[in-house]
């Protein structure tokens, strides 16, 4: 029955060079129909989407964009292993996206995959532009060079797409022939020893194995042996062997090229380079990404405060409807005063999250990011970093965790090391829940200069942890040593209107994530939280039943509601998270903080944008059952019995920014640590410093404002 099952699934890898339009094409065929995973064995992400005709299902696998199958980043390995078989199921077919403006550069990529023998079809991408450049491909031409089927497409405004479909449907891949004859640099007998060995049918799949033997950590050290032991033994230098490889491949596409490419001259203007003219300059383009990032951070807070407000009061809504509708006990008190204010938590910042990652979707489709990246590289050069470091930075600002691994695309490995390691500093999106509900209770909503100070305060929380994150990347250039020269090789692709489809399609999936994992771990906490703060040792309970039974026998009828609040209070106190809470509170009050916040840092470190959830189901439990306040209401009434004054003060609120903006509380992304440096002695290192950073910096902004 599963041999049945498993002919009916075809495998399609789709693979090309950055921003020739993968992506965009693998959205459209897959649409909603898309679930991220890992590859078996390896810490990248894959991006799986499915398409089904008639019965039959196509699994299509998003592989990295990369420019070659050269071992110098864990992007090319992770190609290298998937369309060799080592990571997963080999592909069936692989669709080949190339740039049509720049065939140059994507030929050396398809001639590399067409060497594979693996079934391919190529698809010339971004033929609008190529036609406005006055660039014609003999694409009938290309097909009797290649063997393989070609078709010209426009992935942005879906011109083609129904080609390509068909072309799936009805299997129309090819072999092709072979691109380069590698006979005259892999000796012919050497590479008949590695096919036979590995079961291989082509030279070049045999020097892949070679090319990649130090560098696959999933090659076993017997193998890597008997490979290393091989070159050895024919004397084969393998850099030389690449550098050979790629001068025979250009004069290969060069002869190409001149068969099937012609060009007219166009006296078109260029926008592109008249745009770069203002984001490109040295001293206005800086001026214009910070601008820029003012204007997100503006609209993350206008745009989300109606249906922010709207949830919030929603969640009170149905706290409240639980308590009067249902029996009361256990349950009711679970599920109003656990289980709902945590979801809540949660809920509530996905019109946030929603648009930052949206806005970054948006700059990466205009063809903007690119640009950061080139002009970031001389600002991150002196502090140990590479202008490629801006992507997993930025990307740090929505998730560490991508970000950590995008830092695969640096192949220096120190620069990649203290961006993996800096990268957990920039404020992430499970901090922006943190900050807002802090911001909203401190800074006024008042306008100056045309900006809204809570934007402002926003976007200096943000600019405080960039700082941050390169003196720390300052400070790791001067502790880590490497001799390893590192070089900037990117794209900067034409300016083009952004896909409104492929970014709503980004702020779907990636709220998506957020919800799903995040609320997983809150809700899950919810509970727990809801269990250790409505019981603690019997003793204590019993006593404080006994003393509120009695007061409340003697009490007047106003004097009812402040007893019920006062003991309330007191059994949060006694209860098992109020032990806790209490236990540490000696060691927090210093940075303003009570015992109840001190809970929220405790629960903060499984994931940071649990302190939000934590909040209000600490705050919501044995309050007022006819009360529908929502988070910041009843956040905004707490009052410090010590020092009378309002527990989430201006001092109070700025001190917690300023520790989450810090503090390593995340226990996924200590994992990824882990994975993508293979020790522990990074992530236990980078917890304590950042730890201990984050009390000390916490502590001097409580001093100073309070």
């Amino acid at each position: 029955m599963e041999s049945v099952i498993s002919k009916k699934i075809t495998t399609i890898a789709i693979i090309g060079n950055p921003n020739v339009g993968k992506s965009s094409i693998f959205n459209q065929l897959t649409g909603l129909k898309q679930k991220v995973g890992n590859y078996p064995g390896i810490t990248v992400d894959k991006t799986v989407g499915t398409l089904k005709n008639k019965g039959r299902q196509y699994d299509i696998i998003d592989l990295p964009g990369t420019y070659s199958l050269y071992p110098k980043s864990e992007d090319e390995l992770i190609a290298h292993r998937i369309l060799s078989g080592k990571a997963s199921e080999k592909p069936d077919y692989i669709l080949m996206v190339l740039d049509a403006c720049n065939l140059e550069r994507s030929l050396l990529l398809a001639g590399q995959v067409m060497d594979l023998g693996i079934p391919v079809s190529l698809v010339l991408n971004m033929k609008d532009l190529a036609e406005k450049k006055g660039i014609k491909i003999n694409t009938f031409q290309l097909y009797k060079e290649t063997g393989v089927p070609i078709i010209l497409t426009d992935a942005r405004q879906n011109e083609g797409m129904d080609g390509i479909k068909a072309m799936i449907f009805e299997e129309k891949f090819g072999v092709a022939h072979s691109f380069l004859n590698l006979k005259n640099i892999l000796p012919e007998s050497l590479s008949e020893k590695i096919k036979q060995r590995y079961h291989l049918h082509t030279d070049f799949q045999a020097y892949q194995y070679l090319v990649f033997a130090s560098y696959d950590l999933k090659v076993t050290p017997t193998e890597k042996k008997w490979l290393l032991d091989m070159a050895t033994e024919y004397q084969c230098d393998i850099p030389a062997l690449q550098i050979a490889e790629t001068t025979a491949r250009y004069k290969e596409i060069n002869i190409l090229l001149d068969k099937i490419v012609t060009k007219t001259s166009t006296t078109k203007r260029d926008l592109t380079q008249q745009i770069d003219n203002l984001m490109m300059h040295p001293i206005l383009g800086y001026f214009f990404f910070l601008g820029l990032m003012l204007l997100i951070f503006q609209a993350i807070f206008a745009w989300a405060e109606w249906p922010m407000d709207l949830i919030d009061t929603g969640f009170a809504a149905i706290s409240g409807w639980i308590t009067e509708t249902l029996p009361a006990g256990v349950f009711n008190d679970l599920l109003a005063e656990g289980i709902v204010p945590g979801i809540g938590g949660v809920v509530i910042f996905i019109p946030q999250i929603a648009l930052l990652f949206g806005f970054l979707s948006f700059l990466e489709d205009t063809g903007y990011m690119s640009r950061v990246v080139y002009l970031m590289d001389r600002v991150m050069r002196p502090f140990g970093l590479h202008g490629k470091s801006v992507v997993p930075l930025i990307s740090g600002m929505a998730c560490a965790i991508p970000g950590i691994m995008a830092s695969r695309s640096i192949s220096n490995g120190k620069e990649r090391l203290i961006t993996i390691l800096v990268t957990p500093w920039m404020s992430c999106s499970a901090r922006l829940p943190v900050y807002i509900i802090l911001i909203g209770l401190t800074v006024p909503d008042d306008i100056f200069l045309g900006i809204n100070l809570q934007a402002i305060a926003l976007l200096s929380m943000y600019l405080l942890s960039t700082a941050a994150t390169l003196l720390a990347a300052l400070v790791l250039k001067g502790f880590i040593k490497s001799r390893e020269q590192s070089y900037l090789l990117t794209d900067l692709p034409v300016y083009r209107i952004p896909r409104w489809k492929a970014v709503l399609l980004t702020m779907y999936h990636k709220s998506k994530v957020f919800v799903l994992e995040a609320g997983k771990v809150i809700l899950s906490i919810s509970i727990v939280l809801w269990v250790l703060a409505s019981y603690g040792p019997s003793a204590n309970m019993d006593a404080i039943a006994q003393e509120r039974s009695l007061a409340m026998t003697a009490a007047s009828d106003t004097e009812i509601e402040e007893l019920e609040d006062y003991y309330s209070s007191k059994k949060l106190e006694n209860s098992y998270i109020g032990i806790v809470g209490k236990t540490i509170e000696p060691i927090i009050r210093p940075l303003g903080y009570d015992w109840k916040i001190g809970i929220a840092l405790i629960t903060s470190f499984a994931a940071r944008e649990v302190f939000v959830g934590t909040i209000a189901t600490i705050y919501s439990i044995g309050g007022d059952p006819d009360n529908e306040m929502t988070i910041r209401e009843k956040l905004d009434q707490e009052v410090d019995p010590v020092t009378g004054e309002k527990v989430f003060n201006t001092a109070t609120a700025f001190s917690l920014m300023v520790f989450y903006a810090f503090a390593m509380q995340c226990m996924s992304t200590l994992a990824i640590v882990y994975r993508e440096t293979k020790s522990w002695k990074w992530p236990i290192l980078q917890t304590v410093f950042m730890t201990a950073f984050a009390y000390l910096a916490a502590f001097i902004t409580y001093q100073i404002i309070s």
